[in-house]
């Protein structure tokens, strides 16, 4: 997929180190910890938790071909058909032009494709562009945090 110039493909094995580097870098400008053995597991282990689930997981890419951001998704048990969007980032010097709203509709095609009817996010309140996002995206509140550095959830029927 291109939006303007950038490209959102499938994730890569070769991708996992700057992705992980990408989520990092994100999560401390927000003042929110790496956590590779918790809730940033997935990241290290992407076949495991979105590949073989059913789900899939993308990487952004800059003109250049640096990677720049991450999402994926995966099929989760809160209620039939539905998926948990993760690990949506983006650099801060990509942020503003509309890459995350693409992405985001991107994945929401995606999931209603191949027949998924809910989409859950967790989320923290300090991240407040991606909380605007979501809430401008249709997404309600709802209740159930799994996260532990997450304070929200949000859910859509599509």
């Amino acid at each position: 997929m291109k939006y303007l110039d950038f490209t959102i493909r499938p994730w890569e094995v070769a991708d996992r180190q700057a992705v992980a580097q990408v989520i990092s870098t994100v999560l401390a400008e927000y003042g929110l910890g790496w956590e590779p053995e918790g809730a940033d597991r997935d990241v290290l282990e992407i076949e495991k938790y979105y590949l073989e689930t059913g789900g899939e997981f993308w990487t952004l890419l800059d003109a250049g071909g640096q990677v720049i951001g991450s999402a994926g998704y995966h099929p989760i048990s809160r209620s039939v058909g539905a998926v948990e969007i993760r690990k949506m980032y983006l650099l801060r010097a990509y942020r503003g032009r509309g890459l995350g709203r693409y992405v985001l509709g991107e994945l929401e095609a995606a999931i209603k494709s191949r027949g998924f009817r809910e989409i859950w996010i967790e989320t923290a309140s300090v991240l407040q562009e991606a909380v605007g996002l979501y809430e401008n995206s249709g997404y309600v509140a709802s209740s159930g945090v799994e996260t532990l550095r997450c304070d929200r959830v949000y859910v859509k029927k599509i």
